[in-house]
């Protein structure tokens, strides 16, 4: 543990761990005290210690509890990853397999994890774009990945219980899908607060075809989101809908030609990001809460974060901007 003017440098860490006493991404996390240890924590415990010690090894020295404001893809396989907007305060991360049309395996997610941990500590960041290809947002879970595992593999090893941080996550979030969305796919952009679609989308949940279900979400997400009877069709039959059709069953937000859809789903996340980042979070959790508590439950949780409001300075800069017909200049507390 060293102070914030005192953290060491790369090489100054090598230097002391390259004959480690213990397992070279416990030193690097003992060292780089000020990075996302959930997130670390997650990696070693899935004895991904690679991954860890990127992860430690990207956290800033020189911002204590701040991400490295320069984040690089080049630290990523399967996803590129950018600071988009204007004002570089919209994150992106665009799934990048393209040979297996963005196929998700557990690499790739937990590198989307990583991803979302270091917008998240990234105070500038206002809000998470994720999207794939034109042919292809995600077509589904990697299948050669489960092809050959055993219900003692996935049960005991929790398999996909890594896969919904996208929906955890306080930073909102707009899912842009062109081409396939399916299985895994559609999950994962059902994750996302908002999802914008392009003219040739096309989303699906076609497990029941591979015999087995949707594991992430899908059988949850999806009746909540279109209603029990569309839902249920999709989810007994593997049939996909259309764009179109997915606007008018409520799944998605928008439809735009698929080389608009993009520019204007950046244009909705720098709108979203002028707003107080931390009001945005409280919003956030109030309209999901809608999905989990009942009515009366949820209009008290509802009064009770309006009131939190109240706490902030950003309540207070608002109305005191709107008053005096000046823009506000929100500080995030």
């Amino acid at each position: 543990s060293f102070p914030a003017k005192q953290l060491p440098s790369c090489n100054t860490c090598c230097a002391q761990t390259r004959k480690p006493k213990i397992p070279t991404a416990v030193t690097v996390l003992l060292v780089f005290n000020y990075v996302n240890m959930a997130s670390i924590c997650r990696q070693l415990l899935r004895g991904s210690q690679t991954f860890a010690i990127k992860t430690a090894v990207r956290a800033s020295t020189t911002q204590p509890m701040t991400f490295a404001r320069c984040m690089s893809s080049e630290n990523f396989k399967n996803i590129v990853v950018e600071r988009v907007g204007k004002n570089s305060n919209v994150g992106l991360i665009k799934l990048n397999r393209p040979r297996a049309l963005n196929a998700l395996c557990d690499e790739l997610m937990t590198e989307v994890n990583q991803a979302l941990d270091e917008f998240e500590g990234d105070t500038k960041i206002g809000c998470v774009i994720l999207t794939g290809s034109q042919k292809a947002f995600a077509a589904g879970a990697d299948i050669k990945e489960m092809q050959n595992q055993e219900f003692s593999d996935v049960f005991g090893g929790m398999f996909l219980s890594h896969w919904d941080q996208l929906s955890r996550t306080k930073i909102p979030t707009i899912a842009v899908v062109t081409g396939y969305a399916l299985g895994g796919g559609c999950e994962v952009a059902m994750m996302c607060d908002i999802i914008y679609a392009g003219d040739n989308a096309s989303f699906g949940q076609p497990e029941i075809l591979l015999g087995t279900i949707p594991g992430a979400g899908g059988t949850q997400r999806l009746p909540k989101a279109i209603g029990k009877a569309k839902a249920m069709e999709m989810v007994l039959t593997g049939d996909r809908i259309s764009a179109e059709e997915a606007l008018t069953a409520g799944l998605v937000s928008k439809v735009y030609p698929k080389e608009e859809v993009f520019d204007k789903a950046v244009a909705l996340a720098e709108k979203i990001s002028r707003n107080s980042r931390l009001i945005n979070s409280i919003a956030k959790e109030a309209v999901n809460k809608s999905y989990q508590l009942s009515l009366a439950e949820g209009l008290h949780l509802e009064k009770r974060l309006f009131h939190a409001s109240f706490a902030t300075h950003d309540r207070k800069e608002g109305m005191d901007a709107f008053c005096e017909k000046r823009k506000a200049e929100f500080k995030n507390k």
